[in-house]
C-alpha cells in the first residue's frame, strides 16, 4: 500500500494519495477521494494535548519519490530534479529549514544531468540541512532481493554518494517498502549505517513493543529502528498531523519523536505552508518542542540519552501487501536469473583474471548490478507498477543477463583454449564449477551425434562415465543432447570427451512406466488428476499425506487489488487442474522424464518430471499457460509429517514461521520438516523463479500465479464488463527440485543444494587444438559444509579480490578456505548467520577481513 494517512479500521480503507506538486512550492492538486484526506490534514487542531509541551518532535523534510510506479522511470528522472529544486528554494527561503533524500540513484541523475544543481546540493550537504540518507541504490524491496542484492544495494550506494559528496549515509530509510526481512540488521551494519526507519508493516499489521527499538538480526547485530506512525506525505499546516503522531507516542518509552512531512510519491517535498506552519508552532502555548532536524540529528540525540530504556526486536517486519510476493512472474524470474548470472560471472571472471588471464569487466559488472538493483525498487520488484514498466524490465533483465552472460562464457572459453583436445575422432567439452565444493550430477551438451549407437565418454583419466543421449533443442541436423554424469572439482574443472567405442559398461538404475518413475531410492507415480505419490524406498514410507496428492495444482478465489490490501491468506479454493495426459518422454538407462498435462477452464499446465539414477532428488520442469482472472494457482505439497516445521530461505538467511496458513515471502527454497513414526523426516521445494509461500498444518505450497489487474488498488472496484491489463497472462516458465529428507534441512546439505540447481556447472564445446593446462584443476575450496562462498569479486578501488562467505543453517563454524589460485590459505569463526568479506591482496598475499563496503 502507497502513502496514505488514514488509519485503517473496519470501516475505513487507507487509500493512495495522488499527489502532483509544482516545484517551487504551490499549491496541491488532489485527485479525486484523496481530497478529504488532504482537508483534514490542512485543518488546525484545537488545544493541545494535555501534556505535549512534553515531547520534542524533530520535524523531517521528505519529497517521497517512486521512480517508477503510475508513471515510467523517466518520468521519475524528471521529478527527481523537480523536487530537488524545490527543496533548494525553500532553503534559501527559510534559513533553517532541512531536507533528506535517499537514493543513490537519484543523485547519480542529477550529476548526470545538471551538474549546478548537484554542487548546490553539495554546498547545502556541507551546511548539515540536506541529509543524505538510505545509502542504498533506491528504495527496494527486501523480501525478494537476495543477499547479494542487497550487498551491492549499499556498495554501489554508499560509494556513489562517497564521489558525489564526499561522505556516506549514516541511516538506512526505506519508509514505503512492503516489509523488511530479519536479515538486514548485519547488512545494514556493515554498509557503514547504524540506524533504520521504515513505515510498513503499520501498528494495525505488526505490533511492536514501541516505534523507537534495536532491532536485532539472527547474528546478533543491532541496528536503532524507527517506525514512522503516521505518514511521510503529511502536505499544508502540520499541526493536526503532529497531534496524531502525539496520540499514538502516549505509552512509548521516548518523548522525542520525527514527523515526516511533505509531498511524496510523484515526489514534491515539503510546501511553503507546512514550512510556516513549523514556524508557527514554535510559538503556540502548550506544544510540543518543534524544529527543523534530520534523521542522523534525531538518532544521535537518541543514542545520548543513556537513561532511555529502548526495547529490542528479534524479528522480522511483516506484513504488508502480500500479493507483492507473487505478483508480475516474468519480473519475479528475471531477478533471480539475474542476480544468480552476474554473481556466477563474477566469480568465474575473478578467478579467471588471476589464473588463465580472462578479462575481468567490472564497468560492465558494476552497470548490469545498478540496472538489477533499479529494478528491485520496491513498486517494480513487487509488480505494483504500470504495465509499461514490464517491458522496462524485461529489457533491464536482458541488459544484465547478457553482460553476465557473455563475461562467463567468454572467461571459460579463455580456459578452455589453453586445455588441450588433439583427438580430431573424439568432441569434448569442458565444464566448470562455480562453487567451493566438489558438485556431483547431470551435465547436458547439445552435440553433433554422429557415432551411431555405439558411444563412449570419458573425464580426463579415461574414467568411462555414464550418459545417455535424448532429443535435442533443434529439429534440424544431428543435434542431440548428451546427458553425463560426472564430479567436478571444487570451484574447477574437468574435461569429458565423447568418442566412438562400445556402449557404456556403467549401468544406470532407472525404470520408467506409462504412469510410473523408479530409481534406487524413490518411485514416483502419477494420478488420473495429474497429482504426485513419491515412495521413499530408504525410509520405506510414502512422503505426502494420502499418497497420490503430491504437487496439486489448486485455483484459489483471488478478487484482491494487485497489492492483495488487507490480505493474510489466499486459502478460497474453488478447483484444481485436472484431467491428466501422461507421456513418457525419457527412459534411461541415466535419466527417466514423464510430461503431465493438466487443464483448468482456459489453461494448460505441462510439468516434466525427471529422476535420474543415483538421485535422492526430483526435478520438475513447468510450463504453465495461464488465462484466469481474479485467481490465484498453487502447488500443493501435504507431506505426511507430525508436529511441522516450516522453514524459508531469506536473504542471507532462514526464517522459521509459523504453520498458520499466512502467505509469507521466501527465497529459493521452503522446508517442512517434522516427525513420521517418531523420526524426523522433511521435503524442501527449491525453486528458480517464486518467492510466494504458505503452509497450513502440513500443507506446504508455492504459490506460482496470480491473475489480478496492473496497478489495480483498492478501494476501486473493477468493472468486470470492462476491458483491463491483466497481469501474468499466457507461457511461464520455472524450475523446482523435491527434497525428501530425513534429517533436518540443516543435516542434509539444503543450501549447497539449493546453489546447485539455480547455478550449474558451466559446459563449453572445445574446438580441436594444443594447450598448456591441465585437463582439470580446482582453484578454491572451503571445508565447512555449512559456509557458502557466496561472491568473488574483484574490489571496487584495485585490483584486490574479494571473497565473501554466509554461515547457512545457523550453527557456528571454524571454516579453512584454501585460495589454491592464490597459494594461501584462510581459516576463522563464523558466527551463526554472520557474512565475513576477505579481501586478498594480490600483490602481498595479505588477507584481511573487510565490511560489505570492501573496507
Amino acid at each position: 500500500m502507497k502513502n496514505t494517512g488514514i488509519s485503517k479500521s473496519k470501516n475505513t480503507i487507507s487509500r493512495r494519495a495522488f499527489v502532483n506538486r509544482a516545484a517551487a512550492g504551490s499549491a496541491i492538486i488532489a485527485l479525486g477521494p484523496i481530497t478529504n484526506f488532504i482537508s483534514k490534514d490542512i485543518e488546525k487542531s484545537g488545544a493541545w494535548h494535555a501534556d505535549a509541551g512534553q515531547f520534542r518532535f524533530h520535524m523531517i523534510g521528505y519529497g517521497h519519490i517512486d521512480p517508477v510506479w503510475l508513471w515510467p522511470w523517466n518520468e521519475g528522472v524528471s521529478v527527481v530534479h523537480s523536487t530537488f529544486q524545490s527543496a533548494l528554494d525553500r532553503m534559501n527561503e527559510t534559513s533553517d529549514f532541512t531536507f533528506i533524500s535517499s537514493s543513490a540513484q537519484f543523485y547519480q541523475w542529477v550529476a548526470d544531468n545538471d551538474p549546478k544543481m548537484l554542487a548546490e546540493i553539495r554546498k547545502r550537504v556541507k551546511e548539515g540541512r540536506w541529509n543524505i540518507v538510505g545509502g542504498w541504490w533506491v528504495e527496494p524491496d527486501v523480501n525478494i532481493p537476495c543477499g547479494e542484492a542487497m550487498v551491492r544495494q549499499g556498495l554501489y550506494g554508499q560509494l556513489t554518494l562517497q564521489r558525489l559528496f564526499g561522505n556516506r549515509a549514516r541511516v538506512a530509510c526505506n519508509p514505503d517498502s512492503f516489509g523488511h526481512t530479519s536479515t538486514l540488521p548485519q547488512i545494514i551494519k556493515q554498509q557503514g549505517m547504524d540506524n533504520y526507519i521504515f513505515m510498513r508493516p503499520g501498528s494495525h499489521e505488526k505490533l511492536l513493543p514501541a516505534d523507537l527499538f534495536w532491532w536485532e538480526g539472527a547474528d546478533g547485530t543491532r541496528v536503532l529502528t524507527y517506525r514512522i506512525q503516521i505518514t511521510y506525505g503529511a502536505t499544508g499546516p502540520l499541526n493536526n498531523h503532529v497531534e496524531k503522531i502525539l496520540e499514538r507516542s502516549q505509552n512509548q518509552p521516548m518523548k522525542s519523536l520525527m514527523a515526516f512531512y511533505g509531498a511524496g510519491d510523484h515526489g514534491g517535498g515539503p510546501t511553503k505552508e507546512s514550512i510556516r506552519s513549523i514556524q508557527e508552532m514554535k510559538t503556540e502555548k502548550d506544544a510540543p518542542e518543534v524544529f527543523f532536524s534530520t534523521p542522523e540529528c534525531y538518532f544521535k540525540e537518541i543514542r545520548e540519552d543513556k537513561d532511555l530504556n529502548i526495547p529490542v526486536v528479534k524479528d522480522e517486519l511483516q506484513y504488508h501487501a502480500v500479493g507483492c510476493y507473487t505478483a508480475e512472474a516474468e519480473i519475479k524470474k528475471g531477478n533471480r536469473q539475474s542476480e544468480a548470472a552476474l554473481v556466477i560471472a563474477e566469480k568465474i571472471a575473478a578467478i579467471g583474471s588471476v589464473v588463465w588471464g580472462a578479462k575481468y569487466p567490472g564497468t560492465e559488472f558494476t552497470s548490469a548490478w545498478q540496472r538489477v538493483l533499479f529494478l528491485q525498487f520496491h513498486d517494480s520488484m513487487a509488480g505494483t507498477s504500470l504495465y509499461e514498466h514490464s517491458q522496462t524490465a524485461r529489457e533491464g533483465y536482458g541488459y544484465a543477463l547478457d553482460i553476465a552472460h557473455q563475461a562467463t562464457f567468454m572467461s571459460v572459453q579463455k580456459l578452455e583454449w589453453q586445455v588441450s583436445t588433439e583427438d580430431p575422432d573424439s568432441q569434448y567439452i569442458l565444464v566448470f564449477n562455480p562453487h567451493a565444493w566438489e558438485v556431483s550430477g547431470n551435465v547436458e551438451y547439445d552435440f553433433n551425434q554422429n557415432m551411431g549407437n555405439s558411444s563412449r565418454v570419458e573425464d580426463e583419466k579415461g574414467n568411462t562415465l555414464l550418459h545417455q543421449w535424448t532429443s535435442g533443442s533443434t529439429e534440424t541436423g544431428n543435434r542431440k543432447k548428451l546427458i553425463i554424469n560426472t564430479k567436478i572439482p571444487p570451484f574447477g574443472y574437468r574435461q569429458i570427451r565423447i568418442m566412438k567405442g562400445d556402449n557404456q559398461s556403467v549401468k544406470g538404475i532407472i525404470r520408467a512406466e506409462e504412469n510410473m518413475l523408479e530409481n534406487e531410492f524413490m518411485r514416483v507415480t502419477f494420478s488420473n488428476s495429474g497429482t504426485i505419490g513419491i515412495f521413499d524406498k530408504v525410509a520405506g514410507r510414502e512422503i505426502f499425506y494420502g499418497g497420490k496428492t503430491g504437487c496439486r495444482a489448486v485455483i484459489i478465489d483471488d478478487p484482491s487489488d494487485t497489492w492483495s490490501h488487507d490480505v493474510k491468506t489466499f486459502s478460497d479454493e474453488t478447483g484444481a487442474f485436472g484431467n491428466a495426459a501422461v507421456t513418457l518422454l525419457e527412459n534411461g538407462p541415466l535419466r527417466a522424464t514423464i510430461r503431465v498435462k493438466t487443464t483448468y477452464h482456459d489453461s494448460s499446465l505441462s510439468v516434466d518430471w525427471s529422476l535420474s539414477s543415483g538421485s535422492h532428488n526430483l526435478e520438475a520442469k513447468v510450463t504453465l499457460d495461464w488465462h484466469e482472472h481474479l485467481k490465484m494457482l498453487k502447488f500443493s505439497f501435504p507431506v505426511d509429517v507430525e508436529s511441522p516445521t516450516s522453514t524459508y530461505e531469506t536473504a542471507y538467511g532462514y526464517i522459521e514461521r509459523a504453520t498458520d496458513g499466512h502467505e509469507n515471502p521466501g527465497q529459493r527454497w521452503i522446508d517442512l520438516t517434522g516427525k513420521h513414526d517418531g523420526i524426523t523426516y522433511g521435503l524442501t521445494v527449491v525453486n528458480d523463479a517464486k518467492y510466494g509461500y504458505s503452509v497450513l498444518g502440513n500443507d506446504m505450497r508455492i504459490s506460482v500465479a496470480r491473475s489480478s489487474v496492473y496497478a489495480h488498488h483498492m478501494p476501486k472496484i473493477l468493472d468486470m464488463k470492462a476491458e483491463h491489463l491483466w497481469m501474468d497472462q499466457g507461457i511461464q516458465t520455472f524450475r523446482m527440485l523435491l527434497v525428501p529428507h530425513n534429517e533436518t534441512w540443516e543435516k542434509s546439505g539444503i543450501v549447497r543444494i539449493a546453489e546447485e540447481f539455480i547455478a550449474p556447472s558451466v559446459a563449453i564445446y572445445q574446438g580441436i587444438h594444443r594447450g598448456t593446462k591441465p585437463k582439470s584443476a580446482s582453484f578454491l575450496t572451503i571445508d565447512a559444509p555449512n559456509v557458502i562462498v557466496s561472491s568473488i569479486k574483484v574490489s571496487e578501488t584495485g585490483d584486490d579480490i574479494i571473497i565473501r562467505c554466509v554461515e547457512s543453517s545457523g550453527s557456528a563454524a571454524e571454516a579453512t578456505l584454501d585460495l589454491r589460485f592464490a597459494g594461501r590459505k584462510w581459516t576463522g569463526s563464523f558466527k551463526p548467520c554472520e557474512i565475513k568479506s576477505l579481501r586478498l591482496n594480490q600483490k602481498t598475499g595479505n588477507i584481511k577481513e573487510v565490511n560489505l563496503l570492501e573496507e
